[in-house]
């Protein structure tokens, strides 16, 4: 717990991160890439020549500084980070290298208004955090019977051209079963290294049932665009890896997981390659015949945008109280509403029936989530039911 000597400083550093984050963040990052250059193998250098890093991290700062005695609205955060350091490969040796040039990011940046007794209270807020999260991660790690970082060899069994853009990857052992089992909705980080000798891990998704034979992880090919460059790990992958390659892989982590159980109905909302954890999902229930009511809808361009689509037409074929509606935004000249797809244009959750009491899972680029779930809020459904999974930086919205 905070010390209440501390308490009034990191109160008082709400408005100021606010301002400051951001600059104070960059500065972060900066300092810490110069004096430590082989952390680049760590973090993601795509999101930080983006920008996104360093926002997502200003933002986690704010809000653990606005909720610092809110555990209810922290631990869940703070559950994802620790399933993403773990995957990454964070270890405790690297907090102290991290507070070190965070503290001193915010000694640079604000000046004189960093009094001592200012950073006093923000190394000891830091120790607090890193405490919970070492600990978190140790027993994470415990569970998953994997150490902190840990990769091992699978081999590509196969490669599967789902779109122009999105491609899925069949991984075994080298003996040729199945790496092991995982909860559906979970991600796996893929470790690569790159033309210019840059390690780079990235976290896809397992698109398939826990009781397949392999894992399949479905990997869209990012662009560039004006607020990113292009993707360096998906691009590589799609321009190298086939069929008897090996991969390093990590053990399966992430929270963003739904019951198996009948208990209430489920409502998985995605767009895009937000798909592939949804899949996983809705293929592990027709995997053991559930009889849950299940409403699938998903948002895409237009058709040849859709991964993964005869494999939900399959699961459909196994699970009798399935509904799957598709909106494709544009549709192509050739594809037909009731037929190619169910509606034309954005989605919309006015259009979908809304089974009673359900779960919702969201997925898929951070302004579709924003506008479906404040839709579902306006609808009625308890922010408790809704749960979230974000490709890429949190920008912690929900708890600014």
């Amino acid at each position: 717990m905070l010390s209440a000597a501390s308490r009034p400083y990191i109160d008082a550093s709400v408005p100021v991160l606010r301002e400051h984050g951001l600059a104070i963040t960059r500065h972060f990052y900066a300092s810490m890439f110069e004096a430590h250059p082989e952390l680049r193998n760590l973090f993601n250098m795509g999101n930080q020549a983006s920008g996104a890093q360093q926002q997502s991290l200003a933002s986690a700062v704010f809000a653990y500084a606005a909720n610092i005695d809110n555990a209810a609205a922290l631990g869940p955060v703070l559950e994802r980070i620790v399933h993403k350091h773990v995957s990454v490969g964070i270890t405790p040796s690297h907090y102290p290298i991290v507070g070190r040039h965070l503290l001193g990011a915010i000694k640079d940046v604000l000046g004189d208004a960093a009094t001592p007794a200012l950073i006093a209270a923000w190394d000891e807020a830091y120790w607090l955090l890193a405490g919970e999260l070492i600990a978190a991660e140790a027993r994470l790690s415990e569970r998953t019977h994997s150490p902190l970082g840990a990769l091992r060899e699978l081999v590509v069994a196969d490669v599967d051209r789902e779109t122009d853009h999105i491609v899925s990857y069949y991984l075994t052992t080298p003996e040729g079963g199945s790496p092991g089992d995982f909860a559906p909705g979970q991600y796996v980080s893929v470790s690569v290294t790159l033309p210019d000798g840059l390690q780079q891990r990235r976290q896809y998704s397992l698109s398939d049932a826990p009781q397949a034979a392999h894992w399949r992880i479905t990997v869209k090919a990012e662009a560039a665009d004006e607020t990113k460059p292009a993707g360096q790990v998906s691009n590589w992958l799609h321009a190298n890896v086939k069929a008897g390659d090996r991969l390093l892989v990590s053990a399966p982590y992430g929270e963003f997981t739904t019951s198996l159980d009948e208990a209430r109905p489920l409502v998985l909302l995605s767009a895009g390659v937000g798909i592939t954890p949804m899949m996983s999902m809705v293929a592990a229930l027709a995997a053991k015949g559930s009889r849950r009511e299940i409403l699938f809808a998903h948002a895409a361009r237009h058709g040849s945008h859709v991964a993964l689509r005869r494999h939900l037409t399959f699961a459909a074929t196994q699970l009798p109280n399935l509904r799957v509606a598709t909106f494709f935004e544009t549709p192509q000249s050739h594809e037909h509403e009731g037929t190619d797809y169910t509606y034309a244009g954005r989605m919309d959750i006015t259009r979908l029936a809304l089974p009673a009491n359900a779960d919702y899972l969201l997925c898929g680029p951070v302004p579709f989530m924003q506008e479906q779930w404040r839709a579902l809020r306006d609808a009625g459904v308890p922010a408790e039911r809704l749960h979230r999974e974000v490709f890429g930086p949190d920008a912690l919205d929900h708890l600014l």
